[in-house]
């Protein structure tokens, strides 16, 4: 089944993000620790990127800053050519809501809402859509995920993995040009781990998007496209 597309699917192989010589640090002090080190990277439409590297070796920092959800010290951001490593908040904001898709490892759904408002609360905040439309897009990316007969279920009445399932369709509610993925599985059996692993590339493949993902995982790296190994606040 192909994936419902909001758009019209973008090019493969263009570059949706990419970042140059990212320099960050946390905290203060004496305490202020040098995260990442000059780290450059980009993302191509239509391929799927694992970030892989022990725990606090910038993995994670480096997720939040391609997603504008943090300020680097230094370097740059390009999000489909358009550098936003120094835009205001409200710049950031909208890149996000237009450009940028999010799976974390916890699925951070609204619980007492159904699965389809939380399908269509990314949508509802962009504002491009119809009520109608915004309804029909959110059937169709349920159905594509596997959970069409539990669009009304609340969260709290879905297994953990198909909460899941419900954060991948709402990662592509506003058919991002980018999706990025914190440890997406990482809260899963094995088998929910490969079902929602298969879901986000295949439907992120179908529609040009670029999956950028941060896993310990080493059977899901192993799958993807391109792996980057980190260490100490660089890749190696």
């Amino acid at each position: 089944m192909k994936s419902p597309s909001a758009n019209s699917p973008v090019p493969h192989g263009q570059h949706a993000l990419r970042c140059e010589g990212l320099q960050r640090y946390l905290g203060q002090g004496e305490g202020r620790v040098h995260v990442l080190k000059g780290v450059s990277f980009e993302a191509q439409r239509g391929q799927v990127y694992a970030i892989v590297g022990p725990s606090g070796c910038g993995k994670s920092t480096l997720l939040y800053l391609l997603g504008l959800l943090d300020q680097p010290d230094g370097g740059s951001i390009e999000i489909n050519g358009q550098r936003m490593s120094n835009s205001d908040d409200f710049a950031r904001t909208a890149a996000r809501g237009a450009h940028i898709g999010f799976v974390f490892q916890f699925h951070f759904l609204m619980l007492e809402f159904s699965a389809l408002d939380n399908v269509m609360m990314p949508m509802r905040k962009l504002g491009k859509l119809t009520s109608a439309e915004m309804t029909e897009r959110a059937h169709a990316l349920l159905d594509s995920v596997g959970l069409g007969a539990k669009t009304h279920r609340l969260g709290t009445q879905l297994s953990g993995g198909e909460q899941q399932r419900v954060a991948v369709a709402r990662a592509l509610a506003n058919q991002p040009s980018i999706i990025l993925a914190d440890e997406p599985t990482g809260n899963l059996d094995v088998k929910n781990s490969g079902m929602v692993f298969d879901l986000l590339t295949r439907l992120a493949k179908e529609n040009g998007q670029a999956v950028v993902l941060v896993t310990h995982n080493p059977e899901i790296a192993q799958r993807c496209d391109v792996t980057r190994p980190m260490r100490d606040g660089l890749f190696t």
